[in-house]
């Protein structure tokens, strides 16, 4: 039996910490039917170990102080509740749960593994573990994640990460993918399914990439590049050449190309598809016109291209895209 040990704290986010505890019951309940032990002994873990503030039940969860816990199989840190845009404001997350952060770090020399779900990823970065290693969470805070902790490598489409004993997940709801991945791995595949298909949750899908809104990168401080970023958000449906974008900043190619990816993290070229794919997701979200007019209006000519480069950025076809994503016809 896994013995599982949900951290909770002032800044989890509700939704969290009540979704991993019933799904990881209703795993246990469904092995009990099958006439199998149960997988997951789970317990809660908080500073004092008191988390009244949940105003959750006991019923058969244990409840733990940090110093309590000497060992245990897997850890799992709960989302954070805080505006993922904006990153964790002004540290205030990190610094009312350094004594979090000091006691995973502590925990992870005991060979207990670590996960996360959605921004609960910073409590693993500030501690350390993520350093080297690919790492997901919520899209809207990957950008402040990367420049906050360097030497992770950001998986951006990715819904779960799974290297050396450390897992991280995607944004929101999104992130019980992992629960179920956890499942599958230590109960197997037919508790996982019985699971996805109770709880409604897909069970493959391994991309959070459509669900991601570009809004830019544009807090890098270097007014040169944001010059050509400007230009291109206020020309991309126009046939605008790379060159034409350098010619704002009066920089060579080379340079003007070298310091755009250093600022935004990607190629102009890039950063212009995915300004244009954006475009072409509001128009099929909308649901008003047809593929070849949100095309044209995004600043695509041909129709093979377009398809490819939006379904490279978004994980899905257009046509997929506006059927998931588009307001009925009223």
């Amino acid at each position: 039996m896994k013995r599982i040990t949900l951290v909770v704290h002032e800044d989890a986010a509700l939704y969290s910490v009540a979704s991993i505890i019933d799904l990881l019951t209703a795993a246990n309940r469904f092995r009990s039917q099958l006439g199998k032990q149960p997988a997951f002994k789970l317990e809660l873990v908080s500073e004092n170990g008191e988390n009244d503030h949940f105003n959750m039940p006991s019923r058969s969860l244990t409840q733990r102080s940090f110093s309590d816990v000497i060992r245990t199989d897997l850890i799992i840190v709960p989302a954070l509740n805080v505006d993922p845009s904006i990153g964790v404001n002004n540290n205030i997350s990190i610094k009312q749960n350094i004594t979090l952060i000091n006691w995973i770090k502590d925990m992870k020399t005991t060979g207990a593994e670590v996960a996360s779900l959605c921004l609960g990823s910073y409590i693993l970065a500030e501690a350390g573990l993520l350093d080297g290693k690919g790492v997901t969470s919520h899209w809207a805070g990957l950008e402040d994640m990367q420049k906050r902790y360097p030497l992770i490598k950001i998986k951006p489409d990715l819904i779960i990460t799974d290297q050396d004993g450390i897992y991280t997940s995607g944004g929101a709801f999104s992130s019980l993918k992992l629960i179920l991945y956890l499942i599958e791995k230590f109960c197997g595949r037919e508790t996982a399914l019985w699971i996805s298909k109770m709880y409604a949750i897909e069970m493959d899908r391994t991309s959070q990439a459509h669900f991601a809104v570009f809004m830019g990168q544009h807090r890098h401080g270097d007014v040169e590049i944001l010059k050509a970023q400007l230009f291109i958000e206020e020309n991309y449906a126009s046939n605008i050449s790379i060159e034409e974008v350098a010619e704002q900043t009066c920089m060579g190619m080379r340079n003007f190309i070298r310091r755009f990816k250093a600022a935004t993290k990607n190629t102009p070229l890039e950063y212009l598809q995915r300004v244009r794919v954006e475009s072409a997701k509001k128009g099929l979200e909308v649901n008003e016109f047809d593929i070849n007019s949100i095309m044209i209006s995004a600043g695509y000519k041909d129709i093979k291209t377009f398809r490819v480069i939006f379904k490279r950025i978004t994980g899905l076809a257009p046509l997929d895209y506006r059927k998931r994503y588009a307001r009925p016809d009223l």
